[in-house]
């Protein structure tokens, strides 16, 4: 029976729950090889490398798990609990994976699933209080981490940036005005020691975090500050936009001082969440909450009269919401509906060009 060191891989974020899904799925296996649990630190193309809570050491996976992985149009994450064994030549090898109590997965622009992180507790989604800002983005990323079980943080970094306090209340108040109510924001300069005590309560033994946001937002410099090192590199921003450069290339999970872990991702700047129409109606509750005063009871808030969201929203958040449910419904389509839309779409622009080729001959 494989036995499990707890209190040394508590500090990698090992849960009794996860304990318990690892042991049962150490049962279902036949190998006959000493298996031990351990986590999914960091993915390259060929290997990954994993950590054991004294540890890190590299690793390939068997054939047989990624064919599994494969057939199910899933994937290993960053986070991910496997459990691995050496070969007779001492290469270790994964064998399985334990089903993760929490996932993070965007969708590319196929409708393909990608994990983005595993076994998360809090997401920190960081937004630079410079040219980063851009509540609309922030919508999504609330959309990617809405019911998921991951517990969203928004930090604001280069608070240092603003003139004054005056400043930096009015942008965390524009925030605030587009996001759900509760929405737990604080600001901070990713580069003081003060923010490590800020995000203190966050980082818990036996916690993990990932951090979330655009290039340039801060994130390797606040894992830096987390850490109390400089294992991440960072770089400057460009001079022209002030967007980051992708300094960050890889998702790589740090074990932290206190007993905690940090997921640091790269950049997304293409960011599609991995939403249904119900995820995206809770990021913006107040759609719902101003729907039942509209003057139909079917108004789509778009171009009928006596609309009480469109009265009441900003006209920016109200695309945005209309946007990530045209593409939450998408995703929710099987294959022949989507060609179905596909062929009325084609029909109705037929239909356009006939129109307007009418219009223009000779009567």
């Amino acid at each position: 029976m494989m036995q499990i060191d707890f209190e040394r891989l508590r500090a990698m974020g090992l849960t009794p729950a996860l304990a318990n899904q690892a042991m049962a799925c150490a049962a279902q296996l036949a190998d006959a090889a000493p298996l031990a649990p351990m986590r999914l630190s960091a993915l390259h193309r060929e290997t990954l490398q994993l950590h054991d809570g004294a540890l890190e050491c590299g690793a390939r996976v068997l054939p047989r798990l990624a064919r599994t992985l494969a057939d199910d149009e899933d994937a290993l994450a960053v986070g991910d609990w496997v459990l691995a064994a050496p070969d007779a030549h001492g290469a270790l090898w994964v064998h399985a994976r334990v089903p993760p109590v929490t996932r993070l997965v965007r969708r590319d622009a196929d409708g393909r699933r990608h994990p983005v992180v595993a076994n998360v507790d809090t997401a920190l989604l960081v937004m630079g209080l410079d040219a980063d800002f851009n509540p609309r983005r922030m919508e999504r990323f609330l959309a990617l981490v809405q019911g998921s079980g991951v517990a969203p943080l928004i930090v604001l970094t280069k608070a240092d940036t603003l003139p004054d306090a005056r400043a930096l209340y009015a942008r965390m108040q524009t925030l605030r005005e587009r996001l759900p109510a509760g929405a737990e924001m604080l600001a901070l300069d990713a580069r003081d020691a003060e923010a490590a005590q800020c995000l203190a309560p966050h980082a818990l033994p036996g916690r993990t975090l990932a951090l979330l946001g655009s290039s340039g937002a801060g994130k390797s410099t606040l894992t830096n500050t987390l850490l109390g090192r400089a294992a991440q590199h960072t770089g400057a921003l460009r001079a022209g936009d002030g967007r980051g450069q992708h300094t960050t290339t890889a998702r790589t999970l740090f074990a932290l001082p206190g007993g905690a872990c940090v997921i640091d991702t790269p950049g997304l700047r293409a960011l599609r969440p991995d939403a249904d129409e119900a995820q995206v109606a809770a990021t913006f509750g107040d759609v719902a909450a101003l729907a039942p005063h509209c003057r139909f009871r079917d108004c789509t808030h778009r171009g009928e009269p006596g609309c009480a969201v469109r009265a009441a929203l900003d006209d920016d958040r109200l695309r945005n919401y209309h946007k990530l449910l045209r593409e939450a419904r998408r995703d929710t389509m099987s294959a022949l509906e989507r060609q179905r839309q596909v062929a009325a779409w084609k029909a109705r622009g037929r239909a356009g060009a006939a129109r307007a080729k009418a219009k223009r001959e000779p009567g």
